[in-house]
């Protein structure tokens, strides 16, 4: 079944999107788990004064390249979390090593979920100009929609952002997000990803890719999760590799997700 879904997505793909601009995909400020889904953020956030980090590892495939991200959060209020990304970036087209642009940013739930509604929240991010010269959009700064539910053991989120480069030679960048996480036991949540981007590079979607995976919480604390990404347009990586551990000082559930529950 995935096989035939994948054949008639990359149909779709090819009348709609297709071009030949093949560049390099800047991460930009990232979720921490399980406040997201892969690169998809939850409206989810940190309780007041919990912190989270992560250390993230992304093996990719034409083009070849390894990432290592550092990510952290931490909650000012149960409402409203600051986020922090820092990507370093290894033998990209062989030769290429160094940072990309630092990304800094907050997230904002300004409406709780309801028992038939989504929960709200936007995000606000700026990238510092600090990156590698092959790796950087010379800065960035950007803002974004975010919509979660949860319906039994299912939750999605889909996000929506802008964010313009600080580079007058680049395009402004567009993505659109969905994220499914489904709670296969108390301690393993099975998720999958679909994003369409269009890139600083060029004026059309050139991204299009599907991410499956599992995050396992491995005590009260950590997190462990591994994912593969496969494209669907010979445009970005062919596929990447995933894997991630996160530290947070939130026993369990978050509250606000219980109180989700009891609604």
């Amino acid at each position: 079944m995935f096989q035939a879904v994948k054949k008639i997505l990359i149909i779709i793909a090819f009348f709609l999107f297709s071009s030949d601009i093949f560049a390099f995909d800047i991460s930009g400020l990232q979720p921490v788990s399980p406040y997201g889904v892969f690169s998809t953020f939850s409206s989810e956030s940190l309780p007041k004064s919990k912190t989270s980090i992560e250390l993230s590892l992304e093996r990719s495939r034409e083009r070849d390249f390894y990432r290592v991200q550092f990510k952290g959060a931490y909650g000012l209020t149960d409402h409203f979390e600051v986020m922090l990304t820092v990507p370093y970036v290894y033998d990209y087209l062989g030769s290429v090593d160094g940072v990309e642009d630092i990304a800094i940013g907050f997230k904002h739930r300004f409406y709780d979920e309801g028992k038939y509604g989504p929960s709200l929240a936007y995000i606000a991010a700026a990238s510092l100009p600090v990156g590698h010269e092959g790796l950087t959009s010379g800065g960035r700064t950007g803002i974004g929609l975010i919509l979660s539910k949860r319906l039994g053991p299912f939750r999605g989120n889909f996000n929506i952002s802008y964010e313009q480069p600080g580079k007058d030679s680049l395009q402004d960048e567009i993505l659109f997000a969905s994220g499914i996480e489904f709670s296969a036991t108390h301690d393993l949540d099975i998720l999958a990803e679909f994003f369409a981007r269009k890139v600083h590079f060029s004026k059309e979607y050139d991204q299009l890719e599907a991410r499956l995976g599992y995050r396992l919480k491995t005590s009260d604390y950590i997190y462990t999760t591994v994912g593969i990404g496969a494209d669907f347009k010979a445009r970005s990586p062919e596929y990447r590799l995933l894997l991630s551990v996160s530290f947070t000082n939130v026993k369990g559930k978050n509250k606000v997700m219980k109180i989700y529950e009891e609604e």
